[in-house]
C-alpha cells in the first residue's frame, strides 16, 4: 500500500501497489502531491530520492536504539516531523476492513477506494445522499 494525507486538507490518497520500491513510491508521490509539498516519512530508503522531484523530505527514524516518533526541526515547540497522521489512517483502514474477515486481493483496491472516499467526504448531508442514491428531493412535509 502507498498513501499520503494532506495535513491541512485532511484529504487521503491511498493505492494498492505490488511493490514498495523507490520507483513505485516515487511515481505515487509525484502523481498525488504537488511540487513544493513537504513529505514526512519514516527512514525507508525508497524515500531518499523524493527531494529530486521538487518536494521536501523530513524523516523520523524508527530503528531500534535510535527511535524517534516526532521531532521539532525549526525550534518552534511543535514536533512537525512525524508520520503519525498516515499511521493513524492505516489503523482506520485496518479497522474498516476487519469486519469483512479477509478481503480477496482481487477486490482490495475497491475496498480501499471506498474507505478513501468515505474518509474524504467527511460529512454525508441529506442532499449528498439523495444525489448518491439518485433520489429526488422530498417536497412533502412528511419525513
Amino acid at each position: 500500500m502507498a498513501g499520503v494525507v494532506g495535513r491541512d486538507s485532511g484529504q487521503v490518497r491511498l493505492e494498492v501497489v505490488k511493490h514498495a520500491d523507490r520507483e513505485t513510491l516515487q511515481d505515487f508521490v509525484e502523481r498525488t502531491t504537488g511540487e513544493g509539498t513537504m513529505l514526512y516519512t519514516d527512514e525507508w530508503q525508497a524515500y531518499h530520492h523524493v527531494p529530486d522531484t521538487g518536494r521536501g523530505l523530513g524523516q523520523v527514524c524508527h530503528t531500534p536504539g535510535q527511535r524517534e516518533w516526532a521531532r521539532d526541526d525549526d525550534g518552534d515547540g511543535i514536533r512537525e516531523v512525524h508520520n503519525n497522521t498516515l499511521e493513524g489512517t492505516w489503523t482506520g483502514l485496518r479497522n474498516f476492513l476487519r469486519p469483512f474477515r479477509g478481503v480477496s486481493k482481487w477486490f482490495l483496491a475497491q475496498y480501499v477506494a471506498i474507505f478513501q472516499w468515505a474518509h474524504n467526504v467527511k460529512t454525508a448531508t441529506d442532499d449528498f445522499l439523495r444525489s448518491l442514491l439518485g433520489a429526488k428531493a422530498s417536497t412533502s412535509s412528511e419525513s
